[in-house]
């Protein structure tokens, strides 16, 4: 993972950190792909990473959009990031807190979590079918069970959606034939 640093404290408790920049959504996909095949639940991950890509790019464009050029090439260093939900005083004014992706398993469930710098809250647009944007937290309402977000103590916020996990059978891939056994969906 070229953007960031994944934790392992817990093993179906992990952790990582995104550079501030648009190669964090493939980071966070790739995250989430080698998360899920290590547990045996590879099936869940078209919802998880389609999940997860909306949340680190609202991450991107809300919370940090103010303070990042993101368009352009950011040198990491450029960022000092402290330990804890708010950087340091000596970290300098132009710290940014960095955004992290969290997966969880606790069975039946798989949780992505997304933090970042920002309290505000995620607000749903209207849904315009012709906007180019706008969708993405309707996306995650329909493809996972459920989600919402908190703030964090201090300063941030996690936004974060619950997937239901049930382990591949010994024939994942091969159970209609093509290769695929099929999406998760939530069901109305």
């Amino acid at each position: 993972m070229s953007t960031g640093t994944a934790v392992v404290a817990d093993p179906h408790v992990v952790t990582c950190t995104l550079a501030p920049r648009f190669e964090a959504v493939r980071t966070a996909r790739e995250f989430a792909r080698s998360t899920l095949l290590d547990w045996g639940l590879g099936g869940l991950f078209d919802d998880v990473a389609l999940v997860a890509s909306e949340l680190v790019t609202n991450a991107l464009r809300h919370a940090l959009a103010p303070t990042v050029d993101l368009r352009s090439a950011i040198e990491p260093s450029r960022f000092p990031v402290q330990p804890g939900p708010r950087a340091g005083s000596e970290a300098g004014a132009g710290s940014v807190l960095p955004i992290r992706i969290s997966l969880v398993h606790r069975a039946p469930q798989v949780v992505c979590a997304v933090s970042d710098p920002s309290s505000s809250g995620p607000v749903a647009r209207e849904a315009d079918f012709v906007a180019e944007s706008g969708r993405g937290l309707h996306l995650v309402d329909s493809f996972s069970r459920s989600w919402g977000w908190h703030p964090l103590a201090g300063a941030g916020k996690v936004v974060w959606a619950v997937f239901e996990a049930e382990p591949e059978p010994e024939n994942y891939g091969q159970l209609d034939g093509t290769g695929s056994a099929g999406r998760h969906r939530r069901s109305a």
